[in-house]
C-alpha cells in the first residue's frame, strides 16, 4: 500500500508565502495527513492479519476432516487408536514446532539450508514475522503429520507416533519448507537473488512440501511395517479391509474441502494489496479468488474422472474412491494454484486422478499396504502437481505472484521455457532423497528396538481394546475373529414370506 508523506516545506509555498501563518498551516495539515497515513497502515496490518488468522483457522479445521477420514477408512476396531493419532500430531506437533520447528523454517537471516532465529518464539512480534503467520505454518506442519499416520494406520505402536510426529514437524518438515519457502531457501521461489535456475521451485502452498513430505514419510512407515494382518492372503492376492462408515470418509471429504479455501488461498499470507495502481478492482483480493476457484475445479475434475474410471475398472460407483479422487486433485493443483488459469486446474485434477488409480495399482501388485491410500495420493499427486506447475504456470500470474524478476521463468507449455520445468524435477528429487534420508532411519530404528509394531493378537483383537479400554461404539466387523462385549451383528430379513420379524443378537 502505498503510503501518504508530507512535508511543511512543501506545502508552505501553496499557502502563501514563508509567513509564519502559512508555516503553521502547513505543519497543521501535514500532522494530519501523517495521522491518517498511520491509520491507514494499521487497518492494513489489521486486515491481512485478520485475513491471515482466518486462513490459519480453516487449514487447523482440516484436522477435524483428516480424522473424520482416518477413522471412516479403518476398521471399527482401531477407531479410537486413529482419532487419538489424530489429536497427537496436532498436540506433539504445536509444543516440537513452537521449540525448533519454526526457527528451522523460517529464521531469517540464515543460510539456505536452515534457519537460526526465533526458536521458542523469542523476538516474535518483529518486522518479519508477527503470531498469525507461526500459527498458520503450524497448520502446515501437523497436515504433513496427519498425511502419515494414515500410511500406518491399524498397527502401530502408539508410542511410535508421538516420536515420528514430534520429529516430523519439529525437524524434517522445517527443513523442506526453509528451502523452499523462506526468502533465505537455497531453491525458493521467493529468494530475492540467485535464483535456482534462475526461477526458483514454484510450491505455492505445498504440493511437494507438505503432500510430498507426509506421503514420502508414509511409504516408509507402511513398507518398513508391512501389510496389515489380512490384507493379503497365503496366495499374495490382495484382500480388501474395507473401513467401516463410508459416511465419516464423506463427512471428513467435504471438511477437508472446506480446509482446503484456507490452505491454498490463505498461502498469499496477505490480501490488502493491490497490483499496478491503487484504485483498480484487480489486485491480490482477485488473486485468492482465482486460487479458490483453481482448487475448486482440480478437485472436482478429479472426483468425477476417478468416478468413471473406477467404475469402468471395477464395475462399481465407489464413494471412496470418488472421495480419494477429490483429495488426489485438491493435493496436485497445490502447488500451482496460484499461477495458472481455471482451464489448466481441470488438466490437472483430470491427471491426478490417473496418477492416483495407477498408483493404487501399483501398489496392489507390490503388496504395498496404505490404509488410507495416503502414500499413493498425497505423494504420487503431489509430485504431479509440481510438474503440473513446470508446464502451465503462466507469465503473467507468476509476475504477479512472485514480483521483482519480470524475467523469472515460466511454464514450459506456456512458452516460458524449461527451467522452471527443471526447477519442479529437482525439488521432487530432493524431497524424497531428503525424507527417505531421515525418515526411514526412523522408522527401521523404531523397528528394530520393537517399538514400531503391535504384537499380532493386539493387532488381531483390534487396538481399541488391548491399548484403549474398549471399542468407540459398539459394532462388529465382518472380518473379526475376536468378539468381546455386546456386539451386533447385521439384521436380515426374515426367509419366511409370512414372517416379517426381524432378528437381532447380542
Amino acid at each position: 500500500m502505498a503510503s501518504l508523506s508530507c512535508a511543511a516545506t512543501d506545502l508552505t509555498p501553496l499557502l502563501g508565502g514563508t509567513t509564519t501563518n502559512a508555516t503553521a498551516l502547513a505543519n497543521f495539515l501535514c500532522t494530519r495527513f501523517d495521522s491518517i497515513s498511520n491509520t491507514l497502515s494499521d487497518a492494513s496490518y489489521a486486515i491481512n492479519s485478520t485475513y491471515l488468522l482466518f486462513s490459519a483457522y480453516l487449514v487447523f479445521a482440516m484436522q477435524l476432516g483428516f480424522a473424520m477420514l482416518c477413522a471412516g477408512s479403518v476398521r471399527a476396531k482401531n477407531t479410537m487408536n486413529i482419532m487419538l493419532t489424530n489429536v497427537l500430531d496436532a498436540a506433539a506437533g504445536g509444543i516440537s514446532y513452537y521449540l525448533f520447528g519454526f526457527a528451522f523454517a523460517f529464521g531469517s537471516p540464515s543460510n539456505g539450508f536452515i534457519g537460526k532465529h526465533f526458536f521458542g518464539l523469542k523476538d516474535v512480534p518483529s518486522s518479519s514475522f508477527d503470531y498469525p503467520f507461526f500459527l498458520f505454518q503450524w497448520a502446515f506442519a501437523i497436515a504433513a503429520a496427519g498425511i502419515t499416520s494414515g500410511s500406518i494406520a491399524e498397527r502401530t505402536q502408539f508410542v511410535a507416533y508421538l516420536i515420528y510426529s514430534s520429529f516430523l514437524t519439529g525437524f524434517v518438515y522445517p527443513i523442506t519448507s526453509h528451502w523452499f519457502w523462506s526468502v533465505d531457501g537455497w531453491a525458493s521461489a521467493s529468494k530475492p537473488t540467485n535464483l535456482l535456475f534462475g526461477s526458483g521451485a514454484i510450491d505455492f502452498a505445498g504440493s511437494g512440501v507438505v503432500h510430498m513430505v507426509g506421503g514420502i514419510a508414509g511409504l516408509w512407515g507402511a513398507l518398513i511395517e508391512g501389510p496389515r494382518i489380512g490384507r493379503f492372503d497365503h496366495t499374495g492376492r490382495s484382500v480388501i479391509l474395507r473401513g467401516h462408515s463410508a459416511s465419516l470418509v464423506v463427512l471428513g471429504s467435504f471438511l477437508l474441502w472446506f480446509g482446503w479455501f484456507g490452505f491454498n488461498p490463505g498461502s498469499f499470507l496477505t490480501i490488502m494489496k493491490a497490483y499496478g495502481e491503487s484504485g483498480s478492482y484487480y489486485g491480490q483480493w482477485s488473486a485468492v479468488g482465482r486460487t479458490a476457484v483453481t482448487t475448486t475445479l482440480a478437485g472436482c475434475t478429479a472426483a468425477l474422472t476417478t468416478l468413471f474410471g473406477k467404475r469402468l475398472l471395477s464395475g462399481h460407483w465407489n464413494v471412496t474412491d470418488v472421495c480419494n479422487g477429490l483429495l488426489g486433485g485438491f493435493a496436485a493443483i497445490t502447488s500451482g494454484c496460484s499461477v495458472v488459469d481455471p482451464w489448466a486446474a481441470i488438466i490437472c485434477g483430470f491427471v491426478a486422478a490417473w496418477v492416483l488409480i495407477g498408483f493404487n495399482v501399483l501398489a496392489e501388485k507390490l503388496k504395498f499396504d496404505d490404509p488410507l491410500e495416503a502414500a499413493q495420493l498425497h505423494g504420487g499427486c503431489g509430485a504431479w502437481g509440481l510438474i503440473f506447475t513446470g508446464l502451465f504456470a503462466g507469465k503473467k500470474y507468476v509476475n504477479e505472484v512472485y514480483p521483482g524478476s519480470p524475467d523469472r521463468p515460466y511454464g514450459l507449455f506456456m512458452g516460458g521455457g524449461g527451467k522452471l520445468f527443471a526447477a519442479q524435477l529437482i525439488q521432487i528429487l530432493v524431497i524424497f532423497g531428503w525424507v527417505s534420508f531421515t525418515m526411514a532411519p526412523l522408522f527401521y530404528g523404531l523397528h528394530k528396538i520393537n517399538l514400531l509394531r503391535v504384537s499380532t493378537d493386539d493387532e488381531m483383537a483390534g487396538m481399541d481394546l488391548t491399548r484403549h479400554g474398549g471399542f468407540a461404539y459398539v459394532y462388529h466387523d465382518e472380518d473379526d475373529s475376536h468378539k468381546a462385549g455386546f456386539m451386533l451383528r447385521k439384521i436380515e430379513p426374515s426367509t419366511s414370506p409370512t414372517n416379517q420379524s426381524l432378528n437381532v443378537s447380542v
